[in-house]
């Protein structure tokens, strides 16, 4: 797969899957903690965020295409998409909570797998770690105030 494939899969499949699972009128509803960033703050933080995935998975990809990193990446990605389906549209912010939890661990995971290999892929998921962490308190807290 060549960079722009890359940047199609995951930008494409995070537009598709932003769209289909917009927040609603149950979201609006909730109870968000003090921390809550504005609602037009995820786009452009997502946008960004999904080029340095995308830079990470085809740097990946052309090192090994089926290493134990590319497995991570594909994971990271799996995990990344089912969050906001299982969050906005099943409205289980606990159960959504083990999955980014889990993205996390994966995010970690990769950048601690990756730090002697391809240090420019390892930290390209920094960002991407420190926001999912802090996107974990979020959904915690969401989670606990409703």
């Amino acid at each position: 797969m060549t960079r722009v494939a890359f940047l199609v899969l995951v930008i494409g499949g995070g537009i598709l899957i932003g769209t289909l699972t917009a927040p609603d009128i149950w979201y609006a509803s909730l109870t968000k903690p003090s921390f809550n960033p504005p609602n037009w703050i995820f786009a452009p933080v997502w946008s960004a965020l999904y080029v340095l995935i995308a830079i990470a998975g085809w740097r990946t990809w052309e090192a090994k295409k089926s290493s134990p990193r590319m497995r991570l990446w594909w994971g990271q990605l799996g995990l990344n998409f089912l969050w906001s389906p299982v969050f906005f549209v099943m409205q289980r912010p606990w159960i959504a909570l083990l999955i980014i939890l889990s993205l996390t661990a994966v995010i970690l995971v990769f950048i601690w797998r990756s730090w002697a290999l391809d240090r420019v892929s390892a930290a390209t998921f920094i960002p991407y770690a420190a926001w999912v962490a802090f996107a974990s308190f979020l959904n915690l807290a969401i989670a606990i105030l409703n």
